[in-house]
């Protein structure tokens, strides 16, 4: 029997109960991949990190879902980053991922990401069908932007909307999340709406044939600046993200898009539970 040490960390938390929890095991050295996959269901959160040894970064880093593995997620890289100073030290630290070798950097205890540049857009559905997807009016969708799928490391649909008020009427249907926000593996849609510098966002996804919503989800806040970056916005850009308010976990994400086009998602990461794993 083994013991495997893990922390419990809140990501985008500007409070101890708040943000999007994650499980991080600091050292899974000796564990292969199903043995992960059952510790992600086990612990049952959105997503479980897997810290090892890497020879181009400080840390090589696998993430699970309870169901599958991912290749980048922005609250689960946030986290892992803080656990990593923790165990190794240093506010600097990149992560390698299936994605690629993420940097990320310490301000106190908020952790910045810089995320990978777009690639292609992908058009999306009519406006018609997404708001008819979302139990909204086709003029709830923001007529002068495009809805896109949008890729910086996880593939999404991002969907502009014209309020704050239609962001939180959205009422996705599971058949029609199936039918017009699937990429072939996930059915998932990151709606949001901006007031000047502030944006309310909400993440849908299906999950066992039901609708379900993520409190705080970096990797589309990160599509969100790769959304500025090919519709053209005018950089820079400094953004506000609230998100989770419907599922009583409010998450306060930062973004920043960069006139040398980088893209940085940052949000305040905190310790909350320690304990160990005998398998």
């Amino acid at each position: 029997m083994s013991d495997y040490a893990f922390r419990i960390v809140n990501v985008f938390a500007e409070a101890p109960l708040a943000g999007n929890p994650l499980a991080v095991l600091g050292d899974a050295r000796g564990l292969d991949a199903p043995t992960m996959q059952a510790i992600a269901l086990q612990f049952n959160l959105s997503e479980t990190t897997f810290v090892t040894p890497s020879t181009i970064a400080t840390r090589r880093v696998r993430i699970f879902t309870p169901a599958f593995e991912m290749p980048f997620a922005g609250h689960p890289t946030l986290g892992t980053a803080h656990v990593v100073r923790a165990l190794a030290g240093g506010n600097r630290v990149t992560l390698e991922m299936q994605a690629g070798v993420i940097p990320v950097s310490a301000d106190g205890d908020v952790w910045t990401l810089t995320a990978n540049a777009p690639k292609d857009p992908r058009a999306a559905a009519s406006r018609e069908d997404l708001a008819a997807m979302l139990a909204l009016a086709a003029d709830d969708l923001d007529a002068s932007l495009a809805p896109l799928w949008i890729d910086t490391g996880s593939e999404q649909l991002v969907i502009p909307l014209r309020s704050f008020d239609a962001v939180r009427r959205a009422r996705p249907s599971p058949a029609a999340l199936l039918e017009h926000a699937s990429n072939g593996d996930r059915a998932l849609a990151y709606v949001f709406a901006r007031e000047s510098d502030r944006v309310l966002a909400r993440f849908f996804f299906s999950k066992y044939g039901a609708i379900a919503e993520d409190p705080g989800t970096g990797s589309a806040c990160a599509n969100l600046g790769g959304y500025l970056l090919v519709t053209g916005a005018p950089l820079p850009q400094r953004l506000a993200i609230d998100q989770g308010e419907a599922v009583g976990r409010p998450c306060r994400l930062g973004l920043a898009v960069e006139t040398d086009r980088s893209i940085r998602v940052s949000g305040r990461v905190v310790e909350i539970g320690r304990g160990t794993l005998s398998l």
